[in-house]
């Protein structure tokens, strides 16, 4: 996936929880996040908080569809909230391989 489709997708998807991103999807997403996030914060605080805050369910998102890329719960995320040593989890978790998944359409849900 190119950095346009990731971004169109992600944003065409702002609230879609359900379902999967592959990596590229999702990092060339986190990339336009972090490069728009810095551009708003030189123009102003302000414009950077309202773009972060604009942004959030799209983040959420898009992690959670990673995540289940993985056969991980989109509640993996809160890990992030354990300083450092979850930052380096999560980084991990999202930077693997999918593999065959509970989340992908189409599949049955495995118990």
């Amino acid at each position: 996936m190119t950095f346009i489709e990731s971004i169109k997708t992600c944003f065409n998807k702002y609230a879609t929880f359900e379902g999967t991103a592959v990596r590229s999807e999702y990092w060339w997403f986190m990339l336009f996040l972090f490069l728009g996030g810095m551009a708003a914060n030189v123009v102003s605080n302000t414009l950077g908080i309202l773009f972060n805050l604009a942004t959030l369910l799209p983040v959420l998102a898009a992690g959670s569809r990673r995540l289940h890329d993985t056969d991980r719960s989109g509640w993996w995320q809160l890990i992030w909230f354990v300083p450092f040593v979850g930052w380096i989890i999560l980084i991990v978790f999202m930077a693997q391989e999918g593999r065959p998944n509970r989340y992908s359409q189409g599949l049955p849900a495995a118990i």
